[in-house]
């Protein structure tokens, strides 16, 4: 599953989900790199 993270105050990464952590990050996968930061909300259609 494709998710979107934020790292820092305005660094956005895209990649494959790989896991969650204890703390509400979630870490994903880009190429050969895991990055590590919270999750972007996602938002639906009414």
């Amino acid at each position: 599953m494709l998710r979107t993270i934020t790292i820092g105050t305005c660094v956005q990464v895209q990649g494959l989900l790989v896991g969650h952590l204890a703390d509400g990050k979630i870490m994903v996968r880009v190429d050969e790199r895991n990055f590590v930061g919270f999750p972007v909300s996602t938002l639906r259609a009414a």
